[in-house]
């Protein structure tokens, strides 16, 4: 289809991208294409094998191949040049192999820290790594007692050597051993012996393993490192004597001679490296950047380590110092370098050399000498390594030469190529037997798959009558000849044997077509190295050497190498094939076919796990990729193989989570309703995939065909585009509407100026004539108006002239009549008023009477005098007249006194009654406060009996605080029990006190050394107990604060400030512990909280993971989240202050647990290239911004908690920001202050776009931050120290409380301490 990218082959680059600008039709002969570069180009095809397509952009660079969808070899190389140049990431996951590439550089990812972060992590978790491997192997070992084979291999230069030694290492620190021998130093200090005697440099390598090594390394029950035991494979002999051009000897020999004058090796006689024919042969012999004479240091050391066992001894140009070196007979070592024993039936004849005779009969016992050193040293070190404990289980390190073709190839390449055939066959048949189980464990039906099998080319190696065989044969024979050997083998393969061919225009050579390439080998020198042959004389005379080492090298019974070898139970996966006769057995190639069927056999029966190293070019230039190496080297080393396995089946695996996660945005609303997300899978992926073939359900994953991941990739950015489209179709509408307006307006605007400007013109106008008209119409008016103001006021003036004068003359008329008015008046008032009084008082008198009728009646209500009184009480309406007259008979008066004199007596009797009613009244109230204080009694009472219950419910537990008390009341009590001591003025009785006390505090600490709450408890008395020791100590500068009470209880007769370093020491180390009690309940929540849990829903960036899964991806139920994380740091507080911390500490505290957080979610966002990306980076921003609201909720701003979270703070902004121009380049070196360089490149290479729209960070870019931040002074370390611990201070801050006013339980029986 047109616009489709396709790979088409490329000379240099091996594959080249090209982009399909017609579309392709069957039957077309040509396919229309244009390169990256612009170019028009008509690539021939063949209808049945047409280009291999490429991915999206969106799988590139993941860290497993087997996520790409089309799995092949231009897919394999573009991904790892994309990790390798662009992301600078040199591991990369294929499949069970873990494919690593030489950077020719140091990189910061191999430190301790590194190592604490892939412990205990699964492989899918973390970015590829030689320690997740290690990790790997190691679990699998603890968790299915199974033994473990981790095996290197690879070319000469691709670093399998340091690859092994990390491995090493890993084991060593993640498994430290109990015992005081520290095994694991052991083990890991044996690694520059063997590389000393045992590495040189090459063209290809400067530290070139010239011998294969497979380290087994013990482990007890407990997992922890016990021993260990080495094996070694076929050592490059023949550099002892011959070193091609820029090449070295082995290291030893130029560490030797460049300590040649200390004095421990001043009676070796060495001297420069160019003195010495075997040390000068490469013309060179000096490595850059490398110092011999430290590095003759570092062996002694590592030597001394493993036990002071060897003297080293060496071959030197002059014969006799070689005498005297070895204690020989220096007449029978010169006669017998220069002549040969001939023996026949009848005689002995001697037969001078020639001098090509003399030189090889040399170099062959100089071989032979070291051959037997290194044997020793590998002996000895096994024996430094050895247990006496029983092995539980082993992993062994294999680190071997990988395939290796050169112009010439002789023996030593044979030997390789056919050691890496063996192993080839064995990874193909773990390959597939795990593919088969994938298949068998998801219960999908198993489909036999074809993959390549080597056995043959094993046979015509090894099997009866095979090379090795015929060269064994012609060894024997005593005219054996290279050319008879060659002879046979062509007449015994050729035309009969398709993987055996002669070469055209040679016939001193053979080609065998091994697995990776065909290999054309020289015959020339095979018998000589396969019998590898010491004249006898010559070992006779070292037999009889003087120096006992070199005596027991050739002894005829040597002691074993392997000592271990019997404590190995290792069960055969075939028979191994024995050689015929015991004379056979001792060629190189028998002991080699011998010593890599044991390897075969160790490997069979452990699990194995694949490391491949690559070398990316020839010339060990930092990060460049030579894609004709990778690929080949990829080739050889079985990794196209099994992507062509995994690319036969279905290649592309997905759990059911992560497909819901990454495809929701192609599931409709009715199938996202079901709950069942298994159900949506299966129903979405019927819906988008017709055809049933291209995919398989399994029970936890889906399985793909190649390709179908590529098109579920399509339709959802399809879909995403389209989402897109509709949002900048809506945005960009709405935008131009609003711009639409403010045109709108903006003319609207101008238009209203412009009318208003004429308008405003003829206003002016008008409005001038009008203000003239005012004015001249105003002043017309006013002289108007004046004239007539002056004659109204004229005529107003004679008007009210004449109207005064008339009311005077009336008033003087009318002046006596008022006053007689007057006179009358008043009379009349008065008169009005006396009437008014008289009525009043008549109205009051008849409503006191009628109030005093009504009492009346109430009294005598049901007696026959009501009537009476009511006819009398009626007379007192009459006239009174007659009670003015003062008759003091009148019968009125006579019957009133009477009911007057009755209601007296009346109201003296109710007023009896009353007082004896307020008497009881008196005596109740007496009686109610008694029943009110009995109540109250009773509640105190039952107050009382709660609080017993609760400090004996309290005492009965094994944690806990005092509720309701004083912070610190155990502290305090400790210091009136020292109070009292002082007191009493009793050292022995004090100093007894306090150890019992400090010696208990510890005791209690260690027994609880994982009880949170009790640590916390026991700090917060700690601290307290040395707070009252300094309140108290009669110091001036701890006595500001106390109050004259307080200082009357201060310390009279002994100075304890040595106890209180004592117990500032004591509080520090609880400290210590508390704090890692903390963080290991905090840890395991970090990662999965802070970046792998989704606070902000809906921005999900999943993306697949190929091969290995990730463990959050397997299952999202019982995962931590960041609420997790918060209820967690609540819990800490809360218990810090219930256990009554003081604020301080609890700061400090808080800040080292945010630092935490902020350091272990920073380093596994380094190590994690699929979390860097811009939803991440939201997603942690916002989880940083719920940890700030937990500080200002607890209100703990101050302890600057939150600074410690700005690494990741700057980190989350960095992969949000926009990085692609200068402005951006430089934005980023100012705001990123909180990280090192090292920091801010690897997360600028390890940025991950999520989608199509999101684009790689370009390595220009990289390389313009990198060139900024140049300057800036920091450590180029890339891990944070998740284990630094601030400094943690105890400040000073004395209690208010008075020690007599603390109330010491009874329970104690401390009552005299109160006393005091």
């Amino acid at each position: 289809m047109k616009y489709n990218r396709v790979w088409i082959p490329d000379n240099e680059e091996v594959w080249q991208s090209a982009e399909i600008t017609k579309n392709y039709k069957a039957g077309d002969l040509f396919l229309h294409v244009q390169l990256e570069d612009g170019t028009e180009l008509n690539y021939p095809v063949d209808p049945a094998a047409l280009p291999p397509l490429r991915n999206p952009d969106i799988l590139v660079g993941e860290n497993d191949l087997t996520a790409l969808s089309y799995l092949h070899e231009p897919a394999v190389l573009h991904n790892l040049k994309v990790r390798f140049v662009e992301s600078k990431l040199i591991y990369t996951y294929s499949g069970i192999i873990l494919v690593a590439i030489n950077p020719y550089k140091q990189l910061p990812i191999y430190g301790d820290a590194i190592i604490h972060a892939y412990s205990g992590q699964n492989m899918g978790d973390m970015d590829p790594h030689i320690f997740a491997v290690a990790e790997e192997a190691y679990k699998q070992m603890a968790r299915n007692n199974k033994n473990q084979s981790i095996i290197v291999s690879g070319e000469s230069g691709a670093g399998k050597t340091v690859s092994a030694r990390y491995t090493m290492r890993y084991f060593a620190t993640v498994s430290k051993s109990t015992s005081n021998a520290h095994v694991e130093d052991k083990v890991l200090a044996s690694n520059p012996i063997t590389e000393a005697v045992g590495n040189a440099k090459t063209t290809r390598n400067d530290n070139s393993s010239r011998f294969g090594k497979y380290t087994e390394i013990s482990f007890d029950q407990s997992y922890r490192i016990i021993g260990a035991n080495m094996r070694t494979y076929l050592l490059e002999k023949s550099r002892v004597v011959f070193q091609s051009e820029n090449e070295r000897n082995y290291h030893i020999f130029y560490q030797l001679c460049a300590s040649a004058m200390q004095p421990e090796f001043q009676h070796l006689k060495l001297g420069s490296a160019e003195k010495f024919n075997y040390t000068r042969m490469g013309g060179n012999t000096v490595i850059e950047g490398v110092d011999d004479r430290a590095n003759m240091v570092e062996t002694q050391k590592t030597f001394a380590l493993l036990g002071n066992f060897l003297g080293i001894s060496t071959t030197y140009s002059h014969l006799n110092i070689f005498c005297e070196l070895l204690d020989l007979n220096f007449d029978k070592m010169t006669q017998w370098l220069c002549h040969r024993k001939i023996i026949t039936t009848s005689e002995t004849v001697i037969k001078p050399m020639t001098k090509p005779q003399a030189v090889n009969a040399r170099d062959a016992l100089a071989k032979k000498i070291y051959s037997h050193l290194f044997d020793f040293i590998v002996e000895r070190i096994n024996q430094a390594l050895q247990f006496t404990g029983k092995q539980h289980t082993f992993i062994g390190v294999l680190d071997i030469y990988g395939f290796e073709t050169f112009d010439v190839n002789s023996f030593e390449q044979f030997c390789i190529n056919y050691a890496n055939e063996k192993l080839q066959l064995q990874f193909n048949l773990h390959v597939f037997k795990l593919e088969q189980e994938e298949y068998m464990k998801e219960d999908i039906p198993w489909t036999l798959i074809d993959f390549y099998d080597n056995q043959p080319v094993i046979d015509l190696i090894e099997a009866k009558m095979g090379i090795l065989e015929l060269l064994d044969e012609e060894c024997l024979l005593p005219h054996g000849t290279d050319e008879n050997w060659l002879q046979k083998l062509y007449n015994n393969f050729v035309n009969k044997n398709a993987l055996f061919e002669k070469p055209r225009m040679s016939n001193t050579s053979f080609i065998i077509q091994h697995f990776a390439d065909k290999v054309e080998y020289k015959c020339e020198g095979f018998l000589e190295k396969n019998r590898d042959t010491v004249y006898e004389v010559l070992m006779e005379i070292l037999k009889e050497s003087k120096f006992r080492l070199c005596a027991n090298f050739f002894q005829d019974n040597p002691v074993s190498i392997s000592p271990f070898s019997s404590t190995i139970n290792i069960k055969s996966a075939r028979p191994v094939l024995k050689p015929p006769n015991k004379q056979l057995r001792m060629t190189v190639g028998s002991k080699f076919r011998s010593s890599l069927s044991l390897l075969m056999e160790t490997l069979n029966a452990t699990t194995p796990h694949y490391v491949r190293c690559i070398k990316p070019n020839d010339e060990k230039q930092p990060f460049e990729f030579d894609s004709k190496r990778v690929a080949q080297q990829l080739r050889a080393c079985g990794v196209l193989e099994t992507i062509r396995i995994s690319a036969q089946s279905y290649p592309s695996r997905w759990t059911y989570i992560e497909f819901f996660s990454r495809y929701s945005i192609l599931m409709t609303q009715q199938e996202l309703s079901l709950n069942d997300k298994k159900q949506i899978c299966k129903i979405v992926l019927q819906r988008l995939i017709q055809d049933p073939n291209q995919y398989q359900f399994g029970r936890t994953k889906i399985f793909f065909r190649a390709g179908q991941v590529a098109y579920l990739e399509k339709l959802r950015s399809d879909k995403l585009r389209h989402a897109c489209i509709m949002i900048q179709k809506n945005v960009r509408g709405w935008l131009q509407r609003k711009k639409f307006l403010r045109i709108k307006q903006a003319a609207v605007t101008i238009q209203q100026y412009f009318r208003g400007q004429r308008t405003v013109r003829a206003l002016k106008q008008t409005w001038a004539a009008i203000i003239i008209q005012k004015y001249c119409r105003g002043y017309l008016v006013r002289k108007l108006c004046q004239l007539i103001h002056v004659a109204a006021v004229t005529i107003q003036a004679f008007t009210r002239g004449f109207l005064a004068r008339k009311k005077y003359r009336k008033m003087l008329e009318e002046h006596k009549a008022v006053i007689l008015q007057k006179y009358a008046r008043a009379w009349l008032a008065r008169r009005r008023f006396q009437n008014i009084r008289r009525f009043v008082s008549n109205i009051q008198l008849s409503y006191r009477v009628q109030r005093l009728q009504k009492k009346i009646e109430e009294q005598v209500r049901n007696t026959s005098q009501f009537m009476i009184c009511t006819v009398y009480l009626s007379y007192l309406f009459s006239p009174l007249s007659l009670l003015s007259a003062g008759k003091e008979k009148h019968p009125f008066i006579v019957l009133f006194r009477v009911l007057e004199k009755k209601i007296q007596n009346q109201k003296q009797d109710y007023e009896k009654e009353i007082e004896l009613l307020k008497g009881e009244i008196k005596v109740l109230k007496e009686e109610k406060s008694q029943l009110q204080q009995q109540i109250q009694q009773e509640i105190i009472i039952q107050d009382g009996l709660k609080i017993e219950v609760g400090q004996l419910t309290k005492q009965a537990q094994p944690r806990g605080v005092v509720v309701n008390t004083i912070p610190g009341l155990p502290a305090h009590i400790l210091f009136m029990c020292v109070r009292y001591a002082d007191y009493l003025n009793d050292a022995d009785m004090l100093k007894s006190f306090i150890n019992v006390t400090i010696d208990g505090i510890k005791q209690v600490v260690k027994e609880n050394s994982e009880n949170f709450e009790m640590l916390s408890f026991w700090l917060s008395n700690t601290y307290y107990f040395l707070n009252c020791l300094k309140q108290y100590s009669g110091e001036e500068e701890f006595m500001k604060s106390n109050t004259p009470r307080q200082n009357k209880n201060c310390l009279k007769h002994f100075d304890l400030s040595e106890y209180r370093q004592i117990l500032s020491d004591l509080a520090i180390r609880i400290y210590h512990q508390f704090i890692v009690v903390m963080e290991n309940n905090i840890q395991p929540m970090i990662v999965p909280g802070m970046l792998e849990y989704e606070s902000l829903q809906g921005i999900s960036g999943l993306k697949p993971t190929g091969f290995r899964k990730r463990s959050s991806s397997i299952d999202d139920t019982d995962t931590y989240t960041m609420t997790s994380i918060l209820q967690q740091l609540s819990y800490f507080y809360s218990t810090m202050c219930q256990n009554g911390l003081d604020s301080e500490l609890l700061k400090q505290a808080v800040k080292q647990l945010f630092f935490l957080i902020g350091a272990v979610t920073l380093n596994s966002l380094f190590l994690r290239k699929d979390m860097c990306s811009c939803r991440k980076g939201m997603q942690i921003r916002c989880n940083i911004s719920y940890l700030e609201e937990w500080l200002k909720d607890k209100n703990l701003q101050s302890s600057n908690a939150k600074e410690t979270l700005e690494p990741l703070a700057q980190a989350a902004w960095l992969l949000q920001v926009k990085k692609i121009t200068d402005d951006d380049a430089k934005e980023i070196c100012e705001h990123c202050t909180s990280l090192s360089t090292v920091q801010i490149v690897k997360i600028l290479n390890s940025y991950t776009p999520i989608d199509d729209f999101e684009k790689r960070v370009a390595p220009s870019f990289v390389r313009k931050v990198q060139a900024m931040l140049n300057n800036r002074e920091d450590v180029p370390q890339l891990m944070l120290d998740t284990k630094y611990l601030f400094q943690v201070t105890f400040p000073f801050t004395p209690s208010p409380h008075a020690l007599e006013m603390i109330q010491v339980p009874s329970s104690f029986k401390l009552g005299f301490l109160t006393r005091v």
